[in-house]
């Protein structure tokens, strides 16, 4: 039975280990978190004024990376949207941009319909207006996946194989404890004790500076350690679960169109 156990969280980063996988399923979830979550973007900018610094195009490429707030139980992904890729309420929101200089323009002065839709980060700087320059846009956002682009991107994510570390025959030389980058040993009635276990990172230092042969490390190949990081616009915890509600959703499918070659 595959086991998942928490180890920190907080609202940008989550740090958990995933038992009785493989890499593959592994792999999976981290590319499903990174590639194949819909996530709010700035998708099309009208310039109706614009006589700051920035061209248009860069202006543009800016807006876009803003990590939005991202609300996945109001929006469809265009191409799934009962208005066939048109554009409605349920696949496109409308912001609007208005300023005049002298003025720094922020991410938070991007004005949104929907309240649950909004920068992740207020002080982003967008562009800096000087007197008489003016900013006039409308913005329409859209959820996309990070595999078509980044600015879809929710986040980073990494695992490593969970460690298997064992001590035996120990002569209670210290030199493992000096040379671990990561305080994973410690020495206790002259002997060496795994105390950190989870924080190693399987550089195996330990292995060549131990004279006795008695540390041995290997990397499991059922349990990982996972970290992942938001970008805000949804929480780790949600990234987790719903990449693996998409999983299933994915294996249903394959599943189904395994019955019909039958």
């Amino acid at each position: 039975m595959i086991e998942i156990k928490s180890l920190k969280e907080t609202n940008e980063k989550l740090d958990f280990v995933i038992k009785n996988i493989d890499a593959v399923t592994a792999n999976t979830i981290r590319r499903l978190i990174v590639s194949e979550i819909p996530i709010m973007a700035i998708e099309a900018v009208n310039v109706i004024k614009n006589n700051s610094a920035l061209y248009d195009e860069m202006l543009s490429h800016r807006l876009g990376l803003i990590p939005f707030k991202t609300d996945l139980s109001s929006y469809n992904l265009k191409e799934k949207c009962k208005c066939k890729e048109k554009g409605c309420a349920l696949c496109e929101l409308t912001l609007s941009l208005k300023a005049t200089g002298p003025c720094t323009v922020y991410s938070e002065d991007i004005k949104s319909k929907d309240p649950k839709v909004k920068p992740v980060y207020p002080k982003m700087p967008i562009v800096k207006l000087l007197k008489g320059q003016t900013l006039e846009l409308e913005i329409i956002a859209i959820l996309g996946h990070g595999k078509d682009h980044a600015k879809f991107s929710p986040g980073l994510v990494h695992y490593q194989a969970y460690p298997k570390i064992k001590v035996t025959n120990c002569k209670g030389s210290s030199k493992c404890v000096e040379v671990c980058p990561k305080d994973v040993f410690q020495v206790s009635n002259k002997k060496v004790k795994v105390v950190n276990e989870i924080n190693c990172i399987l550089c195996k230092a330990c292995e060549e500076a131990c004279p006795h042969g008695a540390i041995n490390i290997e990397d499991s190949k059922t349990d990982f350690i996972f970290h992942v990081e938001s970008w805000g616009q949804l929480k780790p915890k949600k990234l987790l679960l719903t990449a693996i509600d998409m999983l299933e959703d994915k294996l249903d499918d394959f599943n189904k169109s395994l019955k019909k070659l039958k």
